[in-house]
């Protein structure tokens, strides 16, 4: 596996290396030695998984401390435009979004670690994204923000005008209306 932090150093992409023939393939999706060698010893508790179609965006979701959740995040079919924002108080890259392009072709995942919101965008038909939790979900400490708030800065793959949201997600409010109570640096 490769492991390339992205410009926020604590987003990391990972690549796995693919083991094919006239068969097909194989690869290891995660190994815990291999993590936390690169600096992702999170210990992982719950997994999920949801199915959209084209132009759904779904996000940027985060869970307020102490029930953060870090998240490495697969699509396992279709392509997605995956995106991470910093929201820890005090950061040097508090506000700031980092982004990949994640499909079933590419194979690569991306760790988001807690005090970061999380969204995606899909831009193929149908898009299943996998994702593997290091806390439990909270509903009473879920909260959003604005996908397309500007201070963002957030270059989507999609136009706001066809993009299709949530009820919840249409209404959260942008980053300076936000409630986080995340401060640099996290510890979960």
């Amino acid at each position: 596996m490769t492991f390339t932090p992205l410009a926020i150093p604590e987003v990391i992409l990972i690549e796995p290396t693919l083991h094919g023939d006239a068969r097909g393939y194989f690869f290891e999706s995660y190994r815990q030695d291999q993590f936390a060698a690169h600096g992702i010893a999170a210990a992982f508790v719950q997994d999920n998984m949801s199915s959209s179609t084209r132009n759904v965006v779904r996000g940027l979701h985060y869970q307020l401390d102490p029930h953060a959740q870090g998240k490495l995040v697969r699509v396992v079919r279709g392509t997605v435009f995956d995106v991470a924002v910093d929201l820890r108080r005090g950061s040097p890259t508090f506000g700031r979004a980092v982004a990949s392009v994640l499909s079933a072709e590419n194979k690569r995942a991306m760790y988001v670690p807690p005090g970061f919101a999380h969204g995606f965008c899909v831009v193929s038909d149908l898009a299943e994204f996998q994702y593997k939790c290091t806390g439990y979900y909270a509903a009473a400490h879920e909260r959003s923000i604005l996908w397309n708030d500007p201070a963002l800065e957030i270059a989507w793959a999609i136009d706001a005008g066809v993009a299709r949201l949530s009820a919840k997600d249409a209404a959260a409010p942008v980053l300076a209306r936000a409630e986080i109570n995340y401060v640099y640096p996290v510890r979960s």
